[in-house]
């Protein structure tokens, strides 16, 4: 590793990151945490849930981009893959594979069926999007039937308001984003 110190630094994990998925396909690589996550390729039904989610908000609101990557956690340089992201129109235009979270309006994530996933969803991904000062996070979360809506993010605490809802429920997005979603036709791609 470059430099005296243990860690590895963002530019280092860029590189590799480049370079392996180039080479491998159906990875991507995370710097979140200090640690380099691997996202294997996602199994039907979350990718099912994405474009549901894609349709619902090219009605509401056109500007949902799937796995857009995100610089995150300013100390340490992190970079994640949400599974979507809400951002104006043009918002990412010239960007490189990495983009400030500046301006974004959400983030999605949707629970995989692997052991990282209660770390890396539900605690680490969270904390890093309040962090930036993204305005909503929302989480589907498969293992425990339910959607859980973050607002109102702290950069020194994760954020604020945490609303959970079973899915078949219908929750409300709070502004910037929204908008409502009925969650009735998740239920059949949690498993």
């Amino acid at each position: 590793m470059a430099g005296t110190s243990d860690q590895l630094l963002v530019e280092e994990f860029e590189r590799i990151a480049a370079f392996a998925e180039r080479e491998i396909e159906t990875v991507r690589f995370e710097f979140v945490g200090g640690r380099i996550g691997l996202r294997k390729a996602v199994d039907g039904n979350h990718s099912t849930l994405v474009m549901c989610l894609v349709r619902l908000w090219m009605q509401a609101r056109p500007e949902l981009f799937p796995a857009r990557g995100l610089k995150v956690e300013a100390r340490r340089g992190g970079r994640v893959l949400p599974d979507g992201v809400l951002a104006p129109l043009g918002h990412f235009a010239g960007h490189g594979d990495w983009s400030d979270p500046d301006g974004v309006l959400m983030t999605l994530e949707i629970t995989s069926f692997d052991p990282d996933t209660h770390h890396r969803d539900r605690v680490v991904k969270p904390r890093a999007y309040a962090e930036a000062g993204i305005p909503v996070h929302l989480l589907i979360d498969r293992d425990n039937l339910s959607v859980l809506v973050h607002s109102d993010p702290d950069p020194e605490h994760g954020y604020r308001d945490v609303h959970m809802v079973k899915l078949g429920g219908k929750v409300t997005l709070p502004d910037p984003v929204g908008i409502e979603l009925d969650t009735e036709d998740f239920k059949q791609y949690v498993d």
